[in-house]
């Protein structure tokens, strides 16, 4: 055994050649992760009376799209009225035959809309995003210049975030023991993305400029939401050396439509503080 087999976790640990599936892995996915896609379990997805149909939970990227719906009914955008079903994903939900139809990657949020000429299956929550604000023509700019802007920061986000919640957040926050490589790569990482945004926004209103877009609802409950709420990592972070991006951050933190989107197929929190399913607006009254 080399000297640094020895120093590795756990001790002596080395690579296999070639990767086999181990019947254990510990941690709070450690028994849903599998190496194969598709379906393990029949359950159709339930419909409820609106075309738009969502199937998600209230993580960061599920947000992303409950934020967007409730924009575009605070803009007056009628017809993105919307029943958001929970899929647990800590219970597997996602691996249900009826989502995998739909989304085959198994990941929320996934949508359906039920209004086009023929059933339109939409997931990815950055896909879904663009595809509302093509749809109702809100949100995306149509301004060259601009679009590229807005496009630019949603395409950041969507490939940053993995490093924040598969990197940092699953081994701060889930993984079975600490490790501090681990935990040192990513959070060195995570802190270069913070000091991204914070010096874009020293010299802009919102992420793609002057106008809200869906750049600032993909970015907003990542950066800094998730470090406050599902990995609990702002203060590990230091979040308030970040200035402009908790002036941001708390600007659209004041938004309606924002401050409902936010707790959309949520399952815990205070009381008043989330809704399992949203049906109505009505649903918002009585949490």
């Amino acid at each position: 055994m080399s000297d640094g087999a020895k120093k590795n976790l756990p001790a002596g640990y080395v690579p296999e050649k070639i990767w086999t599936e181990k019947n254990a892995y510990g941690g709070q996915f450690g028994s849903i992760n599998r190496p194969v896609s598709g379906a393990r379990f029949e359950q159709e997805l339930p419909v409820g009376r609106h075309p738009l149909q969502l199937y998600s939970q209230g993580t960061p990227n599920g947000q992303k799209v409950t934020i967007m719906l409730e924009e575009l009914l605070e803009a007056g955008h009628a017809d993105a009225e919307y029943d958001a079903w929970l899929i647990d994903i800590f219970k597997g939900d996602q691996f249900g035959s009826g989502f995998v139809g739909i989304n085959p990657n198994s990941k929320i949020p996934a949508l359906v809309d039920r209004s086009t000429d023929q059933v339109t299956s939409v997931f990815e929550s950055g896909s879904i995003l663009v595809y509302l604000a093509e749809k109702f023509s809100r949100f995306l700019p149509t301004e060259l210049g601009a679009r590229t802007t807005t496009f630019n920061w949603l395409m950041w986000q969507m490939g940053s975030a993995p490093f924040l919640g598969g990197g940092l957040g699953h081994f701060y926050a889930y993984a079975p023991i600490k490790i501090e490589y681990a935990i040192d790569r990513y959070a060195m990482e995570a802190k270069r993305q913070l000091h991204v945004l914070n010096t874009h926004l020293a010299e802009n209103e919102f992420v793609a400029g002057d106008q809200y877009t869906i750049a600032d609802m993909a970015i907003w409950p990542w950066y800094p939401g998730s470090l406050y709420g599902v990995y609990q990592v702002a203060e590990f972070l230091g979040i308030e050396a970040y200035p402009h991006l908790l002036r941001w951050y708390h600007s659209i933190s004041e938004r309606p439509a924002v401050a409902r989107g936010r707790i959309v197929n949520r399952t815990s929190g205070a009381p008043g503080s989330f809704i399992r399913e949203r049906h109505d607006v009505a649903d918002f009254l009585n949490p």
